[in-house]
């Protein structure tokens, strides 16, 4: 078995600069990744201080790039207008040619960027509002809002969980990829696939399974487990450096 590979980065610090993260997803693209992937937040705890807004950014990379699949892993939809998410969804995926992931999760306020905003804070309000709000995402998609997605029936979606959390990952095994935050080793992956298999109602559609790892993981006990993404990830504190190298080690 094999995974597809990707870059997964936070657009902080030395990479919160567009055109930075823009050269870095075409010299990814070069070297042969699969997708470039952005983490998506307002604020972050120290030694954080600078961010870049990951929908902008995409947006560059999207320009930069003509194959690879982009997305945010994940945007909490509690803290987004549905409305205003549809337009921008649905550009981004005109803009890259149809080659937006949209990833969704409840998301936390561990990096103050919920409650000091006026956003909701109880984690089982935010799941309502994740259901309700990928529910009403998909009305705009379906054409209630002018234009539709390039792809079609729709802008695939992945949902981040968390083992051994079981709603987030029934969740996920109603849309199409399920994203799994902290997950230790190949075997509690492995555990969570089959979990999700056995929830979804429909075997047919594509279904991916996306994790990330540092630099220099080998990808093959994780493909074995079920993943059908395996991205390089560099944490909280990525430094361009770090991420150009494991780009031109290319994907192995």
């Amino acid at each position: 078995m094999s995974a597809r590979r990707g870059i997964f980065v936070a657009p902080f610090d030395e990479l919160a600069d567009p055109r930075v993260l823009a050269r870095l997803a075409a010299s990814a693209e070069e070297q042969g990744f699969d997708g470039f992937f952005l983490w998506d937040h307002v604020n972050y705890r120290p030694p954080t201080s600078a961010l870049a807004d990951p929908w902008v950014a995409m947006s560059a990379i999207a320009t930069a790039t003509e194959r690879m699949l982009i997305g945010p892993l994940v945007t909490p939809l509690s803290r987004r207008r549905v409305h205003k998410l549809a337009r921008e969804t649905v550009t981004l995926d005109l803009l890259s040619g149809g080659r937006l992931v949209f990833g969704v999760g409840l998301g936390s306020d561990n990096n103050g960027e919920l409650e000091p905003f006026g956003e909701v804070v109880d984690p089982r309000e935010r799941a309502k509002l994740l259901d309700d709000g990928l529910e009403r995402l998909v009305c705009y998609w379906d054409g209630e809002f002018e234009p539709r997605p390039v792809q079609q029936p729709r802008i695939p979606v992945w949902v981040a969980a968390r083992w051994p959390n079981k709603r987030p990952i029934r969740r996920a095994a109603r849309w199409d990829g399920l994203f799994p935050i902290d997950q230790d080793e190949p075997e509690q992956l492995a555990e969570m696939v089959a979990y999700v298999n056995e929830q979804r109602s429909d075997d047919t559609r594509p279904f991916e399974i996306v994790v990330d790892n540092p630099p220099g993981t080998d990808p093959a006990p994780w493909a074995a487990a079920g993943a059908t993404w395996c991205l390089t990830g560099f944490g909280a504190t990525p430094r361009e450096a770090e991420v150009r190298a494991a780009i031109e080690a290319g994907p192995g």
